[in-house]
């Protein structure tokens, strides 16, 4: 009898993020979020502009020193998502296919998640000290399909 591998529960949830990560609307970086809590999705979240105003696939980027401001962040869009919902995230895990950056990192405390397991890296070292000093497990997963976005800074 042949059986197949199953992915460990990290896998699972990262491979998740990637599928949701298929809805951003902004080509700079096609970023998903799942936040976990006893292995049951609570939220997800893509990186895109706020509800009803046009996306960067629309109407194009707003940049602003190198950064698009028209979109959430993943991450951002998961925690928004929990709150207008009611959903608790305290003591959760967040999924993510990208490092936070320094704004989510500080979402990510204040949201009580206690882990962030991620898979493609963001060059953002205040966001990796913020989240070691509020006692947040920063976990990389290494992890990218072909096609995947890599985030490279603009300069």
């Amino acid at each position: 009898m042949s059986h197949t591998t199953r992915p460990s529960w990290d896998d699972y949830f990262i491979n998740i993020a990637f599928g949701v990560a298929e809805r951003s609307t902004c080509d700079r970086a096609h970023v998903g979020a799942v936040i976990v809590r006893d292995r049951r999705i609570l939220t997800t979240g893509y990186n895109g502009a706020p509800a009803g105003l046009p996306h960067c696939d629309d109407v194009g980027h707003l940049l602003i020193d190198g950064h698009c401001v028209r979109t959430l962040h993943a991450e951002q869009n998961a925690i928004i998502q929990a709150a207008l919902h009611g959903v608790n995230t305290a003591e959760s895990t967040v999924y993510v296919t990208h490092q936070p950056c320094l704004t989510c990192a500080k979402m990510i405390i204040n949201a009580g998640i206690r882990r962030v397991v991620y898979a493609g890296n963001y060059p953002d070292e205040n966001s990796r000290r913020f989240l070691d000093e509020a006692g947040v497990q920063l976990e990389h997963l290494s992890r990218q399909r072909p096609g995947d976005t890599v985030y490279t800074p603009q300069k």
